[in-house]
């Protein structure tokens, strides 16, 4: 990705386009190649096996290839999402094979790469390295239903948690106790290799063991925990799930377990350092940047009617930030899917869309106000964008075109709402993952 080019806000009539300059900026300070080098161990005394999976998985390879010595052996498997592999740079060889699969209901595409993972294991001694590349996406992607589940099973429990609520820690503390490979299997495969975890984070709080449900790391969550989840948000599944959650037949590695001895973990990109370089970029403009947090969960209509209230108090002068400015927010909302009437159309769209309707909503058209909010990985749920945007005169211009944004709501329809209006933001796929990117422009 270039360098973005920043408006110069003094004189610019586009501050969409300032915004999605700052979205650029957050996207390009979270790249693998501009963020691996520092955290490579040396070659190790035999060889070097690369595993990964993740939104970002197909960069970060290219990534340890450009950077790897040239004369040190290095192979392995990555899977990432399907279109997230980045074009080859010229010249650079091919050493790490890197496959697609679905997400974020698992396939078996996915299926079979977990499976191959695990087999690359096989025959690993105390004088060699893995390195393994994670990223957002992952647990998805990394699919291996625990013994006696199959895929089908996990593709509707995944399908069944994507609509209920249920935040990104949840949603994959149920994952690891129904895997094979997560929460920490893959680091036990390993042995006795060393391992060296790499990843971009995606989740409030940089928790290593969240981040693609945590397959080189211990999980300190429980089967007991797992099945609590099933009940809180009412996730049917087969009997058999429920007796092996019960029995504890499915307990992951735990903190302290000798499998995780020499291992090491490295962020390489966090939320909050891509939303710091979005405030500093915003600051060179003569902004005031406020960083509300990179850990914001909730559902997504109601955080944007927060973020409303606290953008509607700096357009009046009110409140703790300081006109002009932009406010800028991360983390991982969440969207509750709502029931709709027998034969009605499905709605489209993600958190970050969802996000923009009940700020819209709250905002009512405020003057001097203009958002943006996108997923960092160019990807809003399962459609082809982004995110949205959204204008003073957005309501207004919806209105016309005989869109309610309440109705909109009602039926979780945020793609149905913003595609009309020309305000969806896409970007295709970014190649990284650090989640969502919330920024308000109040001038």
């Amino acid at each position: 990705m270039q360098k973005p080019t920043l408006p110069d806000f003094s004189t610019s009539q586009e501050p969409l386009a300032f915004l999605k300059a700052l979205y650029d900026v957050a996207v390009q300070r979270a790249l693998p190649l501009h963020n691996t080098a520092a955290h490579l161990p040396a070659p190790p005394k035999g060889r070097t096996l690369v595993l990964g999976a993740g939104k970002a998985g197909g960069a970060m390879a290219q990534a340890v290839e450009a950077l790897w010595p040239q004369d040190a052996p290095l192979s392995g498997l990555v899977v990432t999402r399907y279109g997230h592999t980045p074009p080859r740079p010229a010249g650079l060889p091919s050493r790490i094979e890197v496959v697609e699969a679905a997400h974020p209901v698992p396939d078996a595409a996915g299926l079979q790469a977990a499976e191959r993972i695990l087999q690359l294991t096989q025959g690993l001694t105390a004088d060699d390295l893995v390195l393994c590349l994670i990223s957002g996406g992952g647990s998805s992607l990394l699919t291996l239903p625990a013994d006696g589940m199959d895929l089908h099973v996990k593709q509707d429990i995944n399908r069944q948690l994507l609509a209920s609520g249920a935040n990104i820690s949840e949603m994959n503390c149920l994952r690891k106790h129904l895997s094979r490979i997560k929460g920490g299997r893959l680091a036990a495969a390993c042995s006795p290799a060393r391992v060296v975890t790499l990843t971009i984070s995606d989740v409030p709080g940089d928790d290593p063991s969240i981040i693609a449900s945590g397959p080189t790391v211990p999980d300190a969550s429980t089967c007991a925990d797992a099945l609590a989840i099933l009940q809180r948000y009412a996730i049917t599944v087969p009997d058999a799930v429920v007796q092996a959650l019960q029995a504890g037949t499915w307990e992951t590695p735990k903190p302290g377990s000798p499998v995780f001895v020499g291992h090491s973990v490295h962020m390489i990109a966090t939320p909050q350092q891509s939303l710091e370089a979005a405030a500093d970029a915003a600051r060179t403009m003569g902004l005031n940047a406020y960083i509300l947090s990179d850990e914001i969960e909730g559902e997504s209509r109601e955080v944007g009617k927060v973020h409303a209230a606290l953008a509607r108090a700096a357009a009046k002068g009110l409140g703790p930030f300081i006109k002009p400015c932009v406010i800028l927010s991360g983390g991982e909302t969440t969207v509750t899917i709502k029931p709709q009437p027998a034969r009605s159309a499905r709605g489209r769209g993600g958190r970050a869309g969802e996000f923009c309707m009940g700020l819209a909503q709250a905002l009512q058209g405020q003057p001097g106000v203009w958002a943006l909010a996108a997923d960092t990985d160019g990807i809003d749920g399962i459609e082809d964008n982004a995110g949205a945007q959204l204008s003073p005169d957005t309501l207004a211009r919806a209105l016309a075109l005989g869109l309610k944004v309440d109705a909109h709501l009602q039926r979780n329809d945020a793609y149905g709402f913003f595609e009309p209006l020309g305000d969806l933001v896409i970007t295709g796929p970014t190649h990284t993952n650090v989640n969502d990117f919330r920024a308000i422009l109040v001038r």
